[in-house]
């Protein structure tokens, strides 16, 4: 066994950015989204819908994966019946509103708000749709400026209506637009309007907030709702009445991507870690074969061609510690001749 011990110069440590379509099957755009018919009705299902890119309960299908959730929050408890009617405000919508809160602000006082319409003033919205992308999906972060994700339901209001043909209101951010960061305690924040493929067209309402290193989308059910966009329900806080909200959001995603260039598309990001290792063989190393059955019992080489001009055919690279500890193996492609005639260059990349 030979073994040399790498130069500091001989590793480089190098980062790269990976963008990569976000759904499965490498699809840039999901147009058709499924629910769970054992969630649905089921206690899980108050809190949220995973959705789906084919039918869970089809015997047909055996790729489907999770692709995103959708959850309906409010700050008062309304929309959802209560835990206990002794207790005022405490339900499924408040429960989830809460988790959310605390997920990305940090604490449970902060509300979610958003720029008024004149942008002169913020208002809070007790009403609040998340999509939260699975993890698999997203990957490290969301892409910033890739989502476009076109919603419809009852309003007719178009995202831009000297460029859009679709019925329906279509979202993305405004990261290309900024130049300084917002950051909260989940990390980068970025406004959402109408518009798409980081392209605003309108910003006359802030429609939500988009937080890529978290992969949720935080919408503002109020306006949604009001536009007729999303059919949300809500009651007093004192007469609770469970509605299926989670069921009005998919609805609006999945008719939304029914639509004419509709659907909801994403790309993740993520950097990538690589260790170079260069390993050199100069003319002089390693022109001698490891192989046991060149030496005779004597300790002498068998062949005399290998005492006058050796030659060996490089096909591994064990990487050791410094208790000769095997670490890691590359494998040549093609075995690498090897004399004092020659010096050979290696380069092993480890990913990670």
């Amino acid at each position: 066994m030979s073994y040399k011990r790498f130069d500091l110069e001989d590793i480089v440590v190098s980062s790269d950015s990976i963008t990569a379509p976000a759904w499965s099957d490498n699809g840039v755009t999901l147009t058709t989204a499924f629910t769970s018919s054992t969630q649905v009705g089921a206690s899980s299902g108050n809190y949220y819908y995973n959705i789906y890119n084919a039918d869970p309960g089809s015997v047909a299908n055996t790729s489907e994966s999770i692709q995103y959730s959708v959850a309906y929050g409010n700050r008062l408890g309304s929309g959802s019946a209560l835990y206990d009617s002794s207790v005022k405000g405490k339900s499924y919508s408040s429960t989830v509103y809460g988790q959310f809160r605390t997920l990305i602000f940090g604490d449970e006082d902060t509300d979610f708000t958003f720029l008024s319409e004149s942008g002169a003033s913020t208002t809070t919205s007790d009403d609040m749709v998340f999509i939260s992308v699975e993890r698999a999906r997203f990957k490290e972060k969301i892409l910033p400026g890739s989502m476009t994700l076109t919603l419809t339901g009852s309003g007719t209001q178009l995202a831009d209506p000297s460029t859009d043909t679709t019925q329906g209101l279509v979202l993305t951010d405004d990261s290309l637009n900024v130049t300084t960061d917002t950051f909260v305690d989940g990390g980068r924040v970025y406004a959402i309007y109408s518009g798409s493929a980081g392209t605003v067209h309108n910003r006359e309402v802030q429609y939500g907030n988009l937080f890529p290193d978290l992969g949720i989308i935080a919408l503002n059910g109020d306006i949604l709702s009001a536009s007729g966009y999303v059919a949300l329900q809500s009651s007093s806080i004192n007469n609770q009445t469970t509605f299926n909200n989670n069921e009005a959001i998919y609805d609006s995603v999945d008719d939304g991507s029914g639509l004419t260039g509709g659907g909801f598309t994403l790309r993740s990001q993520e950097t990538v870690s690589s260790n170079y290792v260069f390993v050199r063989c100069r003319n002089a190393e390693f022109n001698y074969s490891n192989n046991p059955s060149n030496i005779t019992g004597s300790g002498e080489l068998r062949h005399n061609v290998m005492i006058d001009n050796p030659q060996s055919y490089i096909t591994a690279v064990g990487l050791y510690n410094d208790n000769n500890d095997l670490l890691a193996v590359a494998k040549l492609s093609t075995p690498l001749l090897k004399d004092f005639t020659k010096e050979a260059l290696i380069r092993i990349k480890l990913d990670y």
